[in-house]
């Protein structure tokens, strides 16, 4: 079966009100930008930004068919060279993929940042598109003319189903 992967576009902009222990951020704070485990990049680094620093960095990766969730982690390097989390975030695929408008459409987004307790610690806002949309089909299923026709396509599409929970004990109606 082959995987496909889409090109993920997105711009690291600013953040607002960013803490460590309860204190501004001085300097120093770049961002993490993870789409699964293997695929990762990095900001430049912010020396002069304060609790309220502007990247403006465009970062474009792969992301891969599986991904739900970008997790962008907000840190900041400390006087003596050590990396500390200022905060975290979890973006779900579904919010810029899908819905009302198309995944390769840019959006811009703004996300409550958590520390490592949990707390709300800062927003940090981003622009994210699609540039190539996730291809989900596997060449093997295309090939052996399988899927229902789509809208008059003469190609096929797999269709996946997922199950339904009907919310009745197992021993009602069916068996």
């Amino acid at each position: 079966m082959e995987t496909k992967s889409g090109t993920l576009e997105i711009t690291i902009l600013s953040a607002e009100d960013l803490r460590i222990h309860n204190r501004s951020v001085k300097k120093n704070a770049f961002v993490v930008v993870q789409t699964d485990s293997f695929n990762s990049k990095t900001t430049k680094m912010n020396g002069k930004g304060g609790s309220s620093p502007s990247w403006n960095d465009k970062l474009v990766m792969d992301m891969p068919m599986h991904t739900r969730f970008v997790t962008l982690q907000v840190k900041c390097k400390s006087s003596g060279g050590r990396d500390k989390t200022v905060g975290l975030v979890r973006i779900p695929v579904t919010d810029f993929i899908g819905g009302y408008s198309p995944g390769t459409c840019l959006q811009f987004l703004s996300y409550r940042l958590r520390d490592p307790k949990g707390l709300k610690n800062g927003i940090l806002n981003v622009s994210i598109r699609l540039k190539e949309p996730l291809q989900a089909c596997s060449s093997q299923a295309v090939a052996s003319g399988l899927g229902i026709p789509i809208n008059g396509r003469n190609d096929f599409g797999v269709v996946t189903g997922i199950p339904i929970c009907s919310g009745y004990p197992s021993t009602s109606f069916f068996r």
